[in-house]
């Protein structure tokens, strides 16, 4: 029998709070957590874009001052979640060896990297600092999280850009599957609100540039959006097999039962306007979850808010589900929180978790006027979720045509 996979814990630190209570409070109550930058680099620079998803509560008011100094902000991030994720699965006893990680980031340490290289630039090698390259590693993130929780069932760390967080979950079932570990800590972080990354991504007219307007910024769907809106931060899951939470008397907040990863081979930045690749990574997650496409009734949309990103995944959807899609409500959460890259996925994970946990579904903000190409049943204020077992699926899709889907059921003993 196929070893059933279950959340017991879950940790965020976001644009809309410090830990995923607030977070899930803040996206409930229809908040935004885009705010303009204050920084004196933005001016400087003569950014374009002025305006992010700051983490609401800066990770070096929540760690010690070593622990700040010695890891990079998306580091720092992943620490913070993936201990409160921890903290609220039990702080279970495992063996190390059973005990692993899947935690991700599509950039990585890109201010430690950066600083460093301006280091060397104004003031030569001898001031490069020794923790340079253990601080700038992708899988930075993850090790931090492993080390403080002593895993030695493996710790690895997917880099598939914004798919990156959703890979790392899906991963996780089959190091749970294999019978080798009973308990992976997985997610995704990032940090990249700096002036480098704003500039590129401005470069290529990704970004919004609503300057004047930033809470209404992000607007997925709406006829009027202009591009998507950076955002930070990380979220955590814990995941261990059902017969082992159950052995310990876990508190369950969901089921994961399917996840996949495809890739569209199409086009460095842009997604395949046919949505091939990310019909096929839904088709294959509902496959490994044994359900039907008639059997979800929510989807965290991936709808970062781009012209053209926004209608390929309406595309997709259109493609796996058919008529059913007008029966599924989508959830468009970067709408508040921004889009965090590498740790977006992890953090729509936790969304679509705690929707089916607390039987209420998210809602979209800053929708005006809806595409006509693309009519969803979008949710834009809290929808309650009926009683009994539901299926809902969380999607994310990166540069590189990377796609992976995640699929989570209601809990049923």
């Amino acid at each position: 029998m196929t070893q059933r996979i279950v959340v017991t814990g879950i940790g965020a630190t976001t644009p809309l709070g410090g830990d995923a209570k607030s977070t899930w409070a803040a996206l409930l109550a229809g908040e935004s957590g885009i705010s303009t930058l204050e920084q004196e680099w933005v001016a400087k620079y003569e950014l374009p874009v002025t305006f992010a998803g700051q983490a609401k509560v800066p990770a070096a008011e929540v760690l010690t001052p070593q622990e700040a100094k010695r890891l990079d902000p998306s580091s720092q991030f992943a620490l913070v979640a993936g201990r409160e994720a921890w903290a609220d699965a039990g702080s279970p006893a495992v063996e190390p060896e059973r005990l692993a990680v899947e935690f991700a980031t599509g950039i990585g340490g890109v201010w430690t990297l950066l600083d460093a290289y301006d280091t060397l630039k104004e003031r030569g090698p001898r001031r490069v600092m020794p923790m340079t390259v253990p601080m700038l590693m992708p899988n930075g993130p993850a090790a931090a999280i492993g080390m403080d929780i002593a895993a030695r069932g493996g710790v690895r760390t997917a880099v598939s850009a914004c798919a990156s967080s959703t890979e790392a979950i899906a991963n996780a079932i089959t190091r749970l599957r294999s019978g080798e570990i009973d308990i992976v800590v997985a997610g995704g972080a990032e940090a990249a609100i700096h002036p480098m990354p704003i500039a590129a991504f401005a470069s290529m007219h990704a970004l919004s540039r609503r300057n004047d307007e930033p809470q209404a910024a992000s607007r997925p769907y709406d006829t009027s959006r202009d591009g998507f809106v950076m955002g930070e931060g990380a979220g955590a899951v814990v995941l261990e097999t059902l017969e082992h939470a159950q052995a310990r008397g876990a508190r369950i907040y969901a089921e994961l039962v399917g996840g996949a990863v495809t890739s569209d081979a199409y086009h460095i930045t842009a997604p395949d306007p046919e949505g091939s690749g990310a019909a096929r990574a839904m088709i294959a997650a509902l496959k490994q979850a044994g359900a039907r496409p008639e059997d979800v009734v929510h989807v965290n949309a991936h709808a970062t808010s781009t012209p053209v990103g926004d209608i390929a995944e309406y595309t997709a959807l259109k493609r796996v589900f058919g008529d059913h899609l007008s029966n599924i409500a989508v959830s468009a959460t970067k709408s508040s929180t921004g889009h965090l890259l590498g740790g977006t996925g992890a953090i729509e994970a936790i969304f679509t978790i705690l929707a089916l946990h607390e039987r209420v579904l998210p809602p979209t903000i800053n929708l005006v006027e809806q595409d006509p190409e693309i009519p969803l049943d979008v949710v834009t204020s809290p929808r309650p979720l009926p009683d009994g077992k539901h299926l809902a699926i969380s999607n994310s899709f990166g540069f590189g045509g990377h796609n992976a889907v995640v699929a989570f059921s209601t809990y049923v003993a």
